[in-house]
């Protein structure tokens, strides 16, 4: 996921030690936090989306049902296998192996309306960090989505907490906090990328 922070070979010995080494295809939490993550989606339909860091696949399969194509990466290249096996359906789903944030997808400045970063951004160094927040902020699009969720408690292998992730997205320039669910699991933030002014879902439909 980064050459800043955890090493990349670090992924490919958990991955190595087992296909599934965080068990999101059988713990109630990951489904959960998954279904949570794919519900705080503020708008029905994507055009272009970004996964960064998408593992197995699980929760880019529930992505793929909200969008017209989606990118999904990953530094190693078992679970880019397993995701692309778990994805063969679905043509609009394109899985590459891809080392963050030092590769970007060219041509994405900005073009994605949705960002999704799960899991991914306690693994690098404040330069990494730093680096990657640029270059999500520029890719988004005037009005765009990011969605970010982290695990809270502590991991040695984490270069910083979730919470620390994300204290220092909501400082961002260019992105406003317009959701929050908070548990002492994890965290889960919605932002949007201004301008245009931010608005709520109901704002939207014209409801308020």
């Amino acid at each position: 996921m980064t050459s800043r922070g955890t090493p990349p070979s670090y992924f490919d010995d958990m991955y190595a030690a087992a296909e599934d080494p965080w068990s999101f295809e059988t713990r109630w939490y990951e489904q959960r936090k998954h279904d949570l993550t794919v519900a705080c989606l503020p708008r029905r339909r994507y055009r272009s989306a970004f996964e960064p860091g998408c593992s197995t696949g699980l929760l880019t399969g529930r992505l793929a049902a909200r969008c017209d194509r989606l990118l999904a990466v990953d530094v190693a290249a078992a679970p880019v296998r397993s995701a692309r096996r778990r994805l063969a359906d679905q043509p609009h789903v394109r899985v590459e192996q891809m080392r963050i944030p030092d590769q970007w997808p060219t041509g994405a400045a900005p073009g994605f309306d949705l960002i999704v970063l799960s899991e991914l951004g306690y693994y690098f160094d404040d330069a990494g960090f730093d680096l990657l927040t640029t270059r999500v902020v520029e890719a988004l699009e005037p009005g765009g989505t990011l969605v970010a969720v982290h695990w809270r408690p502590p991991v040695p292998e984490h270069v910083r907490g979730g919470d620390d992730v994300h204290r220092l997205l909501g400082d961002l320039d260019g992105l406003v906090r317009t959701a929050r669910h908070e548990e002492p699991d994890f965290l889960l933030d919605v932002f949007l990328r201004e301008p245009p002014a931010a608005r709520s879902v109901a704002q939207v439909e014209g409801l308020w």
